[in-house]
């Protein structure tokens, strides 16, 4: 069976204090392995491999990476250097906004968001009712999604995203703006769903969510692969770096 993900010398660059990567001239010319002034390597020399099944918990401090690296996974950025290989589709919980759109209402956001990540029309209408419920949004079907808390944003991008079939989850820090009633839940699907053999990917703050949910672990420092080991010996590793062990 081949692997879920294939990262291989992977590198990522970006500059500082402008928007946006890089110019078209600079993608057109190609990329080397020096950094041209004011750019800096947000990842670099990233290799791993993760099985069909694996839960992986990505760890490090703030600016390391993690958050670039699962981007990466999902597609939403391209390599400057290197390969990431994602054999089957993804569900993305990366950011609160990502895929939906202000001005269009929960209900259009769900049939949109859904229907873009290939979920046929006659299954989105089978499911709406159950992604509305678990998101709690059930008075607020017809609300344009802008008007929406960072917490109810939250909530119905986790409820759509957990009902797609895809084999692998990828999940970054959103879950933290939710309330805790509502955390408990989705770590409940979270079980659910890698019960059911899903390949996840999580990056976290949270040593609790981490040695709960992740069978290994992935240290990131400086853009570099740390340390790839179990959950628990990255954790100790990354807590005695932290305190200065």
């Amino acid at each position: 069976m081949p692997n879920a993900i294939e990262v291989a010398d992977l590198g990522v660059r970006f500059r500082r204090n402008r928007r946006g990567r890089r110019s078209f001239k600079d993608l057109f010319a190609g990329s080397n392995r020096r950094s041209r002034p004011g750019e800096f390597w947000a990842l670099r020399d990233v290799s791993f491999t993760v099985a069909p099944g694996e839960s992986i918990g990505v760890v490090g401090r703030n600016g390391q990476g993690k958050s670039t690296l699962l981007k990466l996974v999902a597609g939403v950025l391209l390599p400057d250097e290197g390969s990431v290989r994602v054999n089957g589709g993804v569900a993305p919980l990366i950011e609160i906004t990502g895929g939906f759109v202000g001005d269009l209402t929960v209900r259009e956001n769900v049939r949109l968001t859904s229907g873009l990540h290939g979920m046929p029309r006659a299954e989105v209408s089978r499911r709406f009712d159950s992604i509305i419920d678990f998101a709690e949004l059930d008075d607020f079907v017809d609300t344009p999604y802008k008007h929406l808390s960072n917490g109810m944003k939250v909530r119905l991008a986790f409820s759509v995203v957990s009902q797609l079939e895809e084999p692998i989850l990828l999940v970054d820090e959103v879950l933290a703006v939710g309330d805790k009633a509502f955390r408990e839940k989705c770590y409940t699907r979270i079980d659910e769903l890698l019960a059911d053999g899903r390949t996840l990917f999580f990056v976290s703050h949270s040593e609790r969510d981490l040695r709960r949910f992740c069978q290994r672990g992935l240290y990131l420092d400086k853009g570099r692969l740390s340390m790839d080991a179990s959950i628990h010996e990255v954790l100790d590793r990354y807590n005695a770096d932290y305190n200065g062990g």
